[in-house]
Protein backbone atom coordinates (compact mmCIF):
# COMPACT_ATOMS: atom_id res chain seq x y z
CA UNK A 1 0.00 0.00 0.00
CA UNK A 2 1.36 3.44 -0.95
CA UNK A 3 2.30 5.81 1.87
CA UNK A 4 0.58 9.18 2.26
CA UNK A 5 3.64 10.88 0.80
CA UNK A 6 3.53 8.61 -2.27
CA UNK A 7 -0.24 9.17 -2.65
CA UNK A 8 0.30 12.94 -2.72
CA UNK A 9 3.09 12.59 -5.29
CA UNK A 10 0.88 10.43 -7.50
CA UNK A 11 -1.90 13.01 -7.17
CA UNK A 12 0.44 15.85 -8.19
CA UNK A 13 1.69 13.86 -11.19
CA UNK A 14 -1.91 13.34 -12.32
CA UNK A 15 -2.61 17.10 -12.44
CA UNK A 16 -2.50 19.03 -15.71
CA UNK A 17 0.51 21.20 -16.54
CA UNK A 18 -0.16 24.70 -15.18
CA UNK A 19 -2.62 23.51 -12.49
CA UNK A 20 -2.35 25.50 -9.24
CA UNK A 21 -1.40 23.55 -6.13
CA UNK A 22 -1.95 24.52 -2.49
CA UNK A 23 -1.08 22.80 0.77
CA UNK A 24 -4.58 23.29 2.20
CA UNK A 25 -6.38 21.96 -0.88
CA UNK A 26 -4.24 18.81 -1.10
CA UNK A 27 -4.51 18.17 2.65
CA UNK A 28 -8.29 18.42 2.46
CA UNK A 29 -8.81 16.38 -0.73
CA UNK A 30 -6.48 13.54 0.33
CA UNK A 31 -7.32 13.67 4.05
CA UNK A 32 -3.74 14.21 5.21
CA UNK A 33 -2.17 16.74 7.54
CA UNK A 34 -0.97 20.06 6.13
CA UNK A 35 2.55 19.21 7.30
CA UNK A 36 2.54 16.00 5.24
CA UNK A 37 1.16 17.89 2.23
CA UNK A 38 3.77 20.64 2.59
CA UNK A 39 6.68 18.15 2.72
CA UNK A 40 5.37 16.30 -0.34
CA UNK A 41 4.99 19.54 -2.34
CA UNK A 42 8.56 20.54 -1.42
CA UNK A 43 9.76 17.11 -2.57
CA UNK A 44 7.85 17.59 -5.84
CA UNK A 45 9.54 20.98 -6.26
CA UNK A 46 12.95 19.34 -5.73
CA UNK A 47 12.08 16.72 -8.36
CA UNK A 48 11.15 19.50 -10.79
CA UNK A 49 7.46 18.66 -11.26
CA UNK A 50 6.10 21.78 -9.52
CA UNK A 51 7.41 25.34 -9.34
CA UNK A 52 6.62 28.25 -7.05
CA UNK A 53 6.19 31.43 -9.09
CA UNK A 54 5.97 34.86 -7.47
CA UNK A 55 2.41 36.28 -7.33
CA UNK A 56 1.10 33.15 -9.06
CA UNK A 57 1.68 30.42 -6.50
CA UNK A 58 2.79 26.81 -6.83
CA UNK A 59 1.90 25.21 -10.17
CA UNK A 60 2.39 21.84 -11.83
CA UNK A 61 5.11 22.03 -14.47
CA UNK A 62 6.48 19.62 -17.03
CA UNK A 63 9.21 17.49 -15.47
CA UNK A 64 12.63 18.26 -16.89
CA UNK A 65 14.36 15.20 -18.24
CA UNK A 66 18.12 15.04 -18.00
CA UNK A 67 18.50 14.79 -21.73
CA UNK A 68 16.50 18.00 -22.13
CA UNK A 69 17.85 19.91 -19.18
CA UNK A 70 19.23 22.80 -21.21
CA UNK A 71 15.70 24.23 -21.58
CA UNK A 72 14.73 27.02 -19.19
CA UNK A 73 11.30 28.03 -17.97
CA UNK A 74 10.24 31.65 -18.41
CA UNK A 75 10.16 31.91 -14.60
CA UNK A 76 13.87 31.01 -14.55
CA UNK A 77 14.57 33.57 -17.28
CA UNK A 78 12.92 36.34 -15.26
CA UNK A 79 15.16 35.50 -12.30
CA UNK A 80 18.28 35.38 -14.46
CA UNK A 81 17.72 38.85 -15.96
CA UNK A 82 16.26 40.35 -12.74
CA UNK A 83 13.16 41.42 -14.64
CA UNK A 84 9.47 41.99 -14.07
CA UNK A 85 6.38 40.45 -15.63
CA UNK A 86 4.11 42.83 -17.56
CA UNK A 87 1.53 40.26 -18.63
CA UNK A 88 0.84 36.53 -19.09
CA UNK A 89 2.07 35.62 -15.61
CA UNK A 90 0.23 32.28 -15.64
CA UNK A 91 2.50 31.08 -18.48
CA UNK A 92 5.76 31.47 -16.56
CA UNK A 93 5.97 27.71 -15.96
CA UNK A 94 6.35 27.03 -19.71
CA UNK A 95 9.77 26.33 -21.24
CA UNK A 96 11.49 28.05 -24.15
CA UNK A 97 13.03 26.02 -26.95
CA UNK A 98 15.20 28.88 -28.24
CA UNK A 99 15.55 32.66 -28.07
CA UNK A 100 15.58 35.15 -30.93
CA UNK A 101 17.25 38.58 -30.80
CA UNK A 102 14.99 41.10 -32.51
CA UNK A 103 17.67 43.36 -34.00
CA UNK A 104 16.34 43.14 -37.58
CA UNK A 105 13.45 44.22 -39.80
CA UNK A 106 10.02 43.13 -38.59
CA UNK A 107 9.37 40.66 -41.45
CA UNK A 108 12.75 39.00 -41.01
CA UNK A 109 12.27 38.85 -37.24
CA UNK A 110 8.96 36.98 -37.59
CA UNK A 111 10.57 34.36 -39.85
CA UNK A 112 12.70 33.23 -36.90
CA UNK A 113 10.03 33.64 -34.22
CA UNK A 114 8.05 30.46 -33.59
CA UNK A 115 5.92 28.82 -30.90
CA UNK A 116 7.83 28.10 -27.71
CA UNK A 117 10.59 30.63 -28.42
CA UNK A 118 11.49 33.86 -26.63
CA UNK A 119 11.82 37.12 -28.58
CA UNK A 120 14.38 39.48 -27.01
CA UNK A 121 13.60 42.96 -28.34
CA UNK A 122 13.44 46.64 -27.37
CA UNK A 123 10.39 48.94 -27.32
CA UNK A 124 8.85 47.72 -30.60
CA UNK A 125 5.21 47.22 -29.63
CA UNK A 126 4.20 45.78 -33.01
CA UNK A 127 6.89 43.09 -32.67
CA UNK A 128 5.61 42.27 -29.18
CA UNK A 129 2.10 41.65 -30.48
CA UNK A 130 3.17 39.63 -33.53
CA UNK A 131 5.43 37.42 -31.41
CA UNK A 132 2.54 36.56 -29.07
CA UNK A 133 0.34 35.64 -32.05
CA UNK A 134 3.14 33.31 -33.20
CA UNK A 135 3.12 31.60 -29.77
CA UNK A 136 6.36 33.16 -28.54
CA UNK A 137 6.99 34.95 -25.25
CA UNK A 138 8.57 38.41 -25.22
CA UNK A 139 11.43 39.88 -23.19
CA UNK A 140 11.69 43.67 -23.57
CA UNK A 141 15.16 45.07 -22.95
CA UNK A 142 16.19 48.56 -21.84
CA UNK A 143 13.53 48.73 -19.11
CA UNK A 144 10.73 49.68 -21.55
CA UNK A 145 7.01 48.99 -21.11
CA UNK A 146 4.51 47.77 -23.72
CA UNK A 147 0.94 48.61 -24.75
CA UNK A 148 -2.04 47.60 -22.59
CA UNK A 149 -3.48 45.61 -25.53
CA UNK A 150 -0.32 43.50 -25.61
CA UNK A 151 -0.56 42.82 -21.86
CA UNK A 152 -4.20 41.74 -22.21
CA UNK A 153 -3.31 39.46 -25.13
CA UNK A 154 -0.49 37.91 -23.06
CA UNK A 155 -2.95 37.21 -20.23
CA UNK A 156 -5.45 35.62 -22.62
CA UNK A 157 -3.03 33.23 -24.31
CA UNK A 158 -0.98 32.66 -21.13
CA UNK A 159 2.37 33.66 -22.58
CA UNK A 160 4.57 36.01 -20.56
CA UNK A 161 5.67 39.48 -21.65
CA UNK A 162 8.60 40.51 -19.48
CA UNK A 163 10.82 43.55 -19.09
CA UNK A 164 14.42 43.97 -17.94
CA UNK A 165 16.69 47.00 -17.56
CA UNK A 166 19.63 45.19 -19.20
CA UNK A 167 20.51 45.70 -22.87
CA UNK A 168 19.93 43.00 -25.50
CA UNK A 169 23.52 41.77 -25.68
CA UNK A 170 23.82 41.43 -21.89
CA UNK A 171 20.52 39.57 -21.67
CA UNK A 172 21.55 37.09 -24.40
CA UNK A 173 24.88 36.52 -22.61
CA UNK A 174 23.15 35.91 -19.27
CA UNK A 175 20.70 33.39 -20.74
CA UNK A 176 23.50 31.62 -22.62
CA UNK A 177 25.48 31.40 -19.40
CA UNK A 178 22.52 29.84 -17.56
CA UNK A 179 22.02 27.24 -20.32
CA UNK A 180 25.75 26.52 -20.33
CA UNK A 181 25.81 26.02 -16.55
CA UNK A 182 22.96 23.55 -16.85
CA UNK A 183 24.80 21.65 -19.57
CA UNK A 184 27.70 21.20 -17.15
CA UNK A 185 25.32 20.00 -14.43
CA UNK A 186 23.75 17.57 -16.87
CA UNK A 187 27.11 15.84 -17.38
CA UNK A 188 27.52 15.10 -13.68
CA UNK A 189 26.44 11.51 -13.18
CA UNK A 190 24.40 10.88 -10.03
CA UNK A 191 23.30 7.72 -8.25
CA UNK A 192 19.79 8.28 -9.63
CA UNK A 193 21.10 7.77 -13.16
CA UNK A 194 22.42 4.25 -12.63
CA UNK A 195 21.03 2.58 -9.51
CA UNK A 196 18.77 -0.51 -9.67
CA UNK A 197 15.24 0.36 -8.38
CA UNK A 198 13.90 -1.69 -5.47
CA UNK A 199 11.20 -3.31 -7.63
CA UNK A 200 13.99 -4.82 -9.76
CA UNK A 201 16.37 -5.65 -6.92
CA UNK A 202 16.39 -8.19 -4.10
CA UNK A 203 16.08 -7.35 -0.42
CA UNK A 204 15.16 -8.96 2.92
CA UNK A 205 12.96 -8.00 5.84
CA UNK A 206 14.24 -7.89 9.42
CA UNK A 207 11.73 -10.60 10.42
CA UNK A 208 12.78 -12.98 7.63
CA UNK A 209 14.60 -16.18 8.52
CA UNK A 210 18.03 -17.02 7.15
CA UNK A 211 16.39 -19.55 4.84
CA UNK A 212 15.02 -16.62 2.84
CA UNK A 213 18.63 -15.47 2.15
CA UNK A 214 19.37 -18.85 0.56
CA UNK A 215 16.19 -18.60 -1.56
CA UNK A 216 17.26 -15.19 -2.91
CA UNK A 217 20.80 -16.43 -3.43
CA UNK A 218 19.50 -19.28 -5.58
CA UNK A 219 17.26 -16.94 -7.61
CA UNK A 220 19.76 -14.12 -8.16
CA UNK A 221 23.22 -15.61 -7.41
CA UNK A 222 23.85 -12.41 -5.42
CA UNK A 223 25.37 -12.66 -1.94
CA UNK A 224 24.60 -9.19 -0.54
CA UNK A 225 21.13 -7.83 0.23
CA UNK A 226 19.78 -4.74 1.99
CA UNK A 227 17.46 -5.41 4.94
CA UNK A 228 14.34 -3.27 5.58
CA UNK A 229 11.86 -3.01 8.44
CA UNK A 230 8.08 -3.33 8.14
CA UNK A 231 7.85 0.30 6.88
CA UNK A 232 10.41 -0.27 4.14
CA UNK A 233 13.17 1.68 5.85
CA UNK A 234 16.76 0.47 5.52
CA UNK A 235 17.73 -1.31 8.73
CA UNK A 236 20.86 -3.19 7.73
CA UNK A 237 22.71 -5.23 5.16
CA UNK A 238 23.54 -8.93 5.12
CA UNK A 239 26.32 -10.70 3.18
CA UNK A 240 27.60 -14.25 2.74
CA UNK A 241 30.14 -13.67 5.53
CA UNK A 242 27.27 -13.06 7.97
CA UNK A 243 25.45 -16.31 7.19
CA UNK A 244 28.20 -18.93 6.93
CA UNK A 245 27.65 -21.75 9.43
CA UNK A 246 24.44 -20.24 10.84
CA UNK A 247 21.12 -22.04 11.40
CA UNK A 248 18.54 -21.34 8.68
CA UNK A 249 15.86 -20.63 11.30
CA UNK A 250 17.73 -17.69 12.81
CA UNK A 251 16.30 -14.21 12.23
CA UNK A 252 18.01 -11.97 9.63
CA UNK A 253 17.83 -9.13 12.16
CA UNK A 254 20.32 -10.98 14.38
CA UNK A 255 22.79 -11.53 11.53
CA UNK A 256 22.69 -8.26 9.61
CA UNK A 257 25.14 -5.38 9.91
CA UNK A 258 23.12 -2.53 11.37
CA UNK A 259 23.27 1.13 10.29
CA UNK A 260 24.91 0.46 6.92
CA UNK A 261 26.17 3.20 4.64
CA UNK A 262 23.16 4.58 2.70
CA UNK A 263 23.09 7.10 -0.17
CA UNK A 264 20.35 9.14 -1.86
CA UNK A 265 19.67 9.21 -5.59
CA UNK A 266 20.91 12.84 -5.74
CA UNK A 267 24.39 11.84 -4.51
CA UNK A 268 27.12 12.26 -7.10
CA UNK A 269 28.64 9.10 -8.52
CA UNK A 270 32.17 10.34 -7.70
CA UNK A 271 31.26 10.72 -4.02
CA UNK A 272 29.77 7.21 -3.84
CA UNK A 273 32.79 5.74 -5.67
CA UNK A 274 35.07 7.39 -3.13
CA UNK A 275 33.12 5.89 -0.21
CA UNK A 276 32.93 2.40 -1.71
CA UNK A 277 36.66 2.30 -2.50
CA UNK A 278 37.67 3.65 0.91
CA UNK A 279 35.45 1.30 2.89
CA UNK A 280 35.80 -1.72 0.61
CA UNK A 281 32.01 -1.87 0.11
CA UNK A 282 30.48 -3.86 -2.76
CA UNK A 283 26.81 -2.86 -2.38
CA UNK A 284 25.14 0.31 -1.05
CA UNK A 285 21.38 0.76 -0.46
CA UNK A 286 19.77 3.82 -2.06
CA UNK A 287 17.09 5.45 0.12
CA UNK A 288 14.86 8.53 0.20
CA UNK A 289 15.00 11.24 2.88
CA UNK A 290 12.94 9.04 5.22
CA UNK A 291 15.41 6.13 4.78
CA UNK A 292 12.88 4.09 2.79
CA UNK A 293 14.62 1.77 0.35
CA UNK A 294 14.56 2.97 -3.28
CA UNK A 295 17.07 0.50 -4.73
CA UNK A 296 20.71 -0.53 -4.65
CA UNK A 297 23.96 0.46 -6.33
CA UNK A 298 26.87 -1.97 -6.71
CA UNK A 299 30.60 -1.49 -7.14
CA UNK A 300 30.28 -2.88 -10.68
CA UNK A 301 27.60 -0.27 -11.48
CA UNK A 302 29.91 2.49 -10.27
CA UNK A 303 32.97 1.30 -12.20
CA UNK A 304 30.99 0.81 -15.41
CA UNK A 305 29.43 4.28 -15.16
CA UNK A 306 32.77 5.97 -14.43
CA UNK A 307 34.40 4.32 -17.42
CA UNK A 308 31.41 5.19 -19.63
CA UNK A 309 31.42 8.84 -18.54
CA UNK A 310 35.07 9.15 -19.62
CA UNK A 311 34.06 8.17 -23.16
CA UNK A 312 31.19 10.68 -23.41
CA UNK A 313 31.67 13.91 -25.41
CA UNK A 314 31.85 16.99 -23.24
CA UNK A 315 29.22 19.66 -23.94
CA UNK A 316 29.88 22.15 -21.16
CA UNK A 317 33.45 22.76 -20.01
CA UNK A 318 34.42 23.02 -16.37
CA UNK A 319 37.90 24.21 -15.40
CA UNK A 320 38.89 20.53 -15.00
CA UNK A 321 37.79 19.89 -18.61
CA UNK A 322 39.97 22.80 -19.76
CA UNK A 323 42.94 21.44 -17.79
CA UNK A 324 42.44 17.91 -19.12
CA UNK A 325 42.17 19.10 -22.73
CA UNK A 326 45.35 21.17 -22.35
CA UNK A 327 47.39 18.14 -21.26
CA UNK A 328 49.05 16.46 -24.26
CA UNK A 329 51.16 13.29 -24.21
CA UNK A 330 54.77 13.67 -25.33
CA UNK A 331 55.48 11.87 -28.60
CA UNK A 332 59.03 10.93 -27.59
CA UNK A 333 58.05 9.62 -24.12
CA UNK A 334 54.47 8.51 -23.40
CA UNK A 335 55.00 8.81 -19.63
CA UNK A 336 55.42 12.62 -19.87
CA UNK A 337 52.90 15.36 -20.69
CA UNK A 338 52.90 18.96 -21.89
CA UNK A 339 50.46 21.75 -21.04
CA UNK A 340 50.19 25.34 -22.27
CA UNK A 341 49.18 27.82 -19.53
CA UNK A 342 46.12 29.73 -20.77
CA UNK A 343 44.67 32.92 -19.19
CA UNK A 344 41.81 30.83 -17.74
CA UNK A 345 44.37 28.95 -15.64
CA UNK A 346 45.86 32.07 -14.05
CA UNK A 347 45.18 33.85 -10.76
CA UNK A 348 44.75 37.61 -10.22
CA UNK A 349 48.54 38.08 -10.48
CA UNK A 350 48.72 36.52 -13.94
CA UNK A 351 50.56 33.40 -12.80
CA UNK A 352 49.43 29.77 -12.78
CA UNK A 353 46.77 29.20 -10.11
CA UNK A 354 47.70 26.85 -7.28
CA UNK A 355 44.47 24.91 -7.84
CA UNK A 356 45.28 24.40 -11.52
CA UNK A 357 48.84 23.41 -10.55
CA UNK A 358 47.52 20.54 -8.41
CA UNK A 359 44.91 19.57 -11.03
CA UNK A 360 47.60 19.25 -13.70
CA UNK A 361 49.65 16.99 -11.43
CA UNK A 362 46.62 14.85 -10.54
CA UNK A 363 45.50 14.53 -14.17
CA UNK A 364 49.00 13.54 -15.33
CA UNK A 365 49.32 10.95 -12.54
CA UNK A 366 45.88 9.56 -13.37
CA UNK A 367 46.71 9.18 -17.05
CA UNK A 368 49.98 7.43 -16.28
CA UNK A 369 48.19 4.94 -14.02
CA UNK A 370 45.54 4.28 -16.67
CA UNK A 371 48.19 3.78 -19.38
CA UNK A 372 50.00 1.38 -17.05
CA UNK A 373 46.76 -0.64 -16.68
CA UNK A 374 46.66 0.10 -12.96
CA UNK A 375 43.13 1.56 -13.01
CA UNK A 376 41.46 4.86 -12.11
CA UNK A 377 42.64 6.75 -9.05
CA UNK A 378 40.89 8.35 -6.09
CA UNK A 379 43.33 10.82 -4.50
CA UNK A 380 43.98 10.16 -0.82
CA UNK A 381 46.78 12.64 -0.17
CA UNK A 382 48.65 15.18 -2.30
CA UNK A 383 51.67 17.12 -1.10
CA UNK A 384 52.70 19.91 -3.49
CA UNK A 385 55.73 22.19 -3.48
CA UNK A 386 55.34 25.38 -5.54
CA UNK A 387 58.97 26.22 -6.31
CA UNK A 388 58.60 29.04 -8.83
CA UNK A 389 55.71 31.11 -10.27
CA UNK A 390 54.59 30.18 -13.79
CA UNK A 391 53.54 32.87 -16.28
CA UNK A 392 50.71 32.77 -18.82
CA UNK A 393 51.67 31.06 -22.13
CA UNK A 394 54.37 29.01 -20.40
CA UNK A 395 54.85 25.55 -21.93
CA UNK A 396 55.07 23.08 -19.04
CA UNK A 397 56.52 19.57 -19.08
CA UNK A 398 54.97 17.27 -16.46
CA UNK A 399 56.79 14.08 -15.48
CA UNK A 400 54.84 11.62 -13.28
CA UNK A 401 56.69 8.51 -12.03
CA UNK A 402 55.08 5.57 -10.24
CA UNK A 403 57.11 4.99 -7.08
CA UNK A 404 55.01 2.14 -5.75
CA UNK A 405 51.76 0.42 -6.74
CA UNK A 406 49.73 -2.47 -5.41
CA UNK A 407 46.29 -3.87 -6.13
CA UNK A 408 44.45 -1.04 -4.39
CA UNK A 409 46.94 1.80 -3.90
CA UNK A 410 49.61 3.80 -5.72
CA UNK A 411 52.28 6.35 -4.88
CA UNK A 412 53.28 8.73 -7.66
CA UNK A 413 56.01 11.37 -7.81
CA UNK A 414 55.23 14.32 -10.14
CA UNK A 415 57.73 16.95 -11.33
CA UNK A 416 56.78 20.06 -13.34
CA UNK A 417 59.31 21.85 -15.57
CA UNK A 418 59.19 25.18 -17.38
CA UNK A 419 62.02 24.92 -19.89
CA UNK A 420 64.97 23.41 -18.04
CA UNK A 421 63.88 24.66 -14.60
CA UNK A 422 61.79 22.67 -12.17
CA UNK A 423 58.89 24.90 -11.05
CA UNK A 424 56.86 22.43 -8.98
CA UNK A 425 56.94 19.00 -7.38
CA UNK A 426 54.35 16.76 -5.76
CA UNK A 427 53.87 13.38 -4.09
CA UNK A 428 50.47 11.78 -4.66
CA UNK A 429 48.99 8.90 -2.67
CA UNK A 430 45.88 7.32 -4.19
CA UNK A 431 43.46 4.44 -3.89
CA UNK A 432 42.98 2.51 -7.12
CA UNK A 433 39.69 1.47 -8.66
CA UNK A 434 40.73 -1.59 -10.63
CA UNK A 435 39.18 -2.00 -14.04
Amino acid sequence: MATKHEQIMQHILSLEIGHKISVRRIAKSLNVSEGTAYRAIKDAETRGIVSTIERVGTVRIEEKKKDNFEQLTFAEVIKIVDGQVLGGRTGLHKTLSKFVIGAMQLNAMMQYTEAGSLLIVGNRVEAHELALYEGAAVLITGGFDTAEDVKRLADEIQLPVMSTSYDTFTVATMINRAIYDQLIKREIVSVGDIYTPYDHSYYLYTKDKLGRWYELNEQSTHTRYPVVDEKGRVAGIVTSKDVIGKNKDISIEKLMTKNPMVVQDKSSLANVAHMMVWEGIELVPVADESDRLKGVISRQDVLKALQESQRQPQMGQTIDDIIASSLVQEESDTTMFRAQVSPQMSNQLGTLSNGVYTSLMTEAAGRLLRYSQKGDLVVENLTVYFLKPVQIDANLLIKPVILDAGRSYAKVDVEVFNGQKMVGKGILMAQLMNR
